[in-house]
């Protein structure tokens, strides 16, 4: 028997729409533990939320209607899959990549106008993202600005609920993955020996990876590489503008930068949510949940939760970083946490290297995305040379 008959809140509420982090806050403290017909029972608590990322059994991560690999598998699936991935973001792997990641950073920052005004989400987060993972995949440039109206189009569907046009979109992007599988075979050998060169030629369990899975897994990499990666600059750039002292800090204290990226994107979430769904009845915060029922993991609520992190609010550079959930936690944390700090380490480095100040525009403040993208959608700043 489960409560689900009980609607505890809306999540598509004005009241929570036009500021998700506030709302959220709210809940966490008067029902952590909510359902509603949008999303089903969310999870506002780190307590909670960390119970079901380490009792798999119980909280399954095959929520999805569709092959994601390796996304939606549990044990042992989700372990062969893994075994095969992690190796893409290891040391070596990072190591090669990095000054190719460092270069596409500093052109990027290097755009940035001497004085004048900048909008960090399109000129910044989302150049970057676009520019960064087609380098990483060895996805051709002309593909750039395909994958940014890509993007946009996929964003209008979601804030519309329409599940026709995300289904369309859907098949859209897996027809480019599906086009560099196409050219690589035509070349062979002298096919490109960059990153979906070598998926599109590993095993599992003694069998050739079939091209659903490959598609699946640079599907999973590429769609939230770009809205993380990009939502992510946003949210540092804006924080920066929006204390200046910091931002000088940053400036004379570069080692501090690694602990400020993850700080400040722990108490402003990138990535909103992730789901995961009941094997058999369970209780949680209080709450009785049948089996097969459906859970949002809020991660812009379970960062902020004052009974782990104290003044969630404030940047505090000497926190315990065990405790933040910005890459998850568990058997299914983020195989890709390594290239995405890379990545945002080395676009702050170069932010902070170049010869311009961020401040906010008072008139224009930033622009917050909906549920279930995090960040902004708009970060209007004005860029100052720095004397």
């Amino acid at each position: 028997m489960s409560d689900r008959n009980q609607k505890d809140w809306n999540p598509r509420a004005e009241s929570v729409l036009d500021d998700q982090i506030a709302a959220y806050d709210e809940m966490r403290g008067r029902c952590p533990v909510a359902f509603s017909d949008y999303l089903q029972w969310s999870l506002f608590r780190h307590e909670d939320v960390m119970r079901v990322l380490n009792d798999h059994d119980t909280f399954s991560n095959a929520a999805s209607r569709h092959l994601s690999v390796p996304n939606a598998m549990d044990p042992p699936e989700h372990t062969h899959f893994r075994r095969i991935i992690e190796p893409y973001f290891g040391p070596t792997a990072m190591r090669e990549f990095a000054p190719q990641c460092r270069a596409i950073a500093e052109a990027v920052v290097g755009r940035l106008p001497f004085d004048g005004e900048v909008e960090a989400m399109t000129e910044m987060g989302q150049d970057f993202a676009l520019e960064i993972q087609c380098a990483f995949m060895g996805w051709p440039t002309r593909l750039h600005e395909p994958l940014r109206d890509w993007v946009k189009r996929q964003q209008a569907a979601t804030l519309a609920g329409d599940r026709e046009a995300l289904g369309g979109l859907a098949l859209e992007f897996d027809g480019v993955i599906r086009e560099q599988l196409v050219s690589r075979r035509a070349m062979g050998d002298a096919a490109p020996d960059d990153v979906t060169t070598r998926i599109m030629q590993e095993t599992v369990e003694g069998r050739p990876l079939s091209d659903e899975e490959i598609v699946s897994i640079l599907r999973n990499w590429t769609v939230g590489e770009l809205g993380t990666i990009s939502a992510s600059i946003g949210i540092l750039m804006n924080y920066l503008a929006l204390n200046p002292e910091l931002q000088a800090r940053l400036r004379d204290e570069p080692s501090l930068l690694t602990a400020a990226i993850d700080e400040i994107l722990r108490l402003d979430a990138p990535l909103m949510s992730n789901r995961r769904i009941t094997t058999c009845p369970v209780e949680i915060g209080g709450r009785h949940l049948a089996a097969g029922e459906r859970l949002t993991i809020l991660w812009g609520s379970a960062n902020r939760d004052e009974a782990v992190f104290s003044n969630p609010d404030k940047v505090n550079l000497d926190r315990d970083p065990k405790d933040n959930l910005l890459y998850g936690a568990g058997i299914h944390v983020c195989p890709g946490a390594p290239l995405a700090r890379m990545e945002l380490q080395f676009f702050m480095e170069a932010l902070l290297e170049a010869a311009v100040e961020l401040a906010p525009i008072p008139e224009r403040p930033a622009v917050r995305a909906l549920y279930p993208a995090g960040g902004y959608s708009a970060v209007p700043l004005i860029c100052y040379q720095r004397q």
